[in-house]
């Protein structure tokens, strides 16, 4: 298994291969990562956070995914707004902190889901995200979508539903498309059964 040195960005998020990630960057250290990676044309990395913070010293978990930088603007307030779009997962082997307090980490690719079509006892699954991706607007609209794909739809409910960081991270570790289905929809039936018809 090859490894690569990869820009690290330690968030308090998780982002599944596919998915968007919406980031304002203010600090110099991601700025000049940001500049770079668009030069470059090149990924960063983005890993959960386990501890620390955003802007200081962080421990993170060890499977994280690697970013490609879509669409950037200029806020009105003078910050940099980017878009990026989930990429391969990666696990992440060692990690150091450069001398400008950005987080460069050894990595392996690790290998990517075969498309696997959703099964009918999960269709009505897939069949509910596109409603809901359709409301979501703006944030999807430039997403490829795949409704009949069991990993695109696991990942995408994921990243969507108002579950905790730890449960977002388990569902990104997990190999198996369909287990990963299996774990979110008693999630998703529970949420659904809180909102108020």
């Amino acid at each position: 298994m090859t490894t690569e040195l990869l820009s690290l960005f330690p968030l308090n998020t998780v982002l599944f291969p596919g998915g968007p990630l919406p980031l304002r960057i203010f600090e110099s250290r991601y700025l000049d990562m940001v500049s770079r990676c668009m030069k470059e044309e090149r990924s960063f990395g983005v890993v959960l956070m386990q501890s620390g913070s955003e802007t200081g010293d962080a421990k993170t978990v060890a499977v994280g995914t690697q970013a490609r930088i879509t669409d950037w603007y200029q806020g009105s307030d003078g910050i940099l707004g980017i878009t990026a779009l989930g990429k391969e997962r990666f696990h992440l082997s060692s990690c150091t902190r450069q001398d400008d307090g950005l987080y460069v980490g050894s990595v392996s690719a690790l290998e990517p889901e075969r498309h696997q079509t959703i099964p009918d006892e999960y269709r009505p699954m897939g069949n509910l995200l596109e409603v809901i991706i359709n409301d979501l607007g703006k944030l999807y609209e430039n997403i490829e979508t795949r409704y009949d794909d069991a990993t695109w739809v696991g990942y995408r409910f994921a990243e969507i539903l108002p579950i905790s960081l730890e449960q977002k991270q388990h569902c990104l570790e997990i190999d198996d498309a369909i287990g990963r289905l299996e774990f979110l929809r008693p999630l998703l039936r529970s949420i659904r059964q809180e909102i108020p018809q």
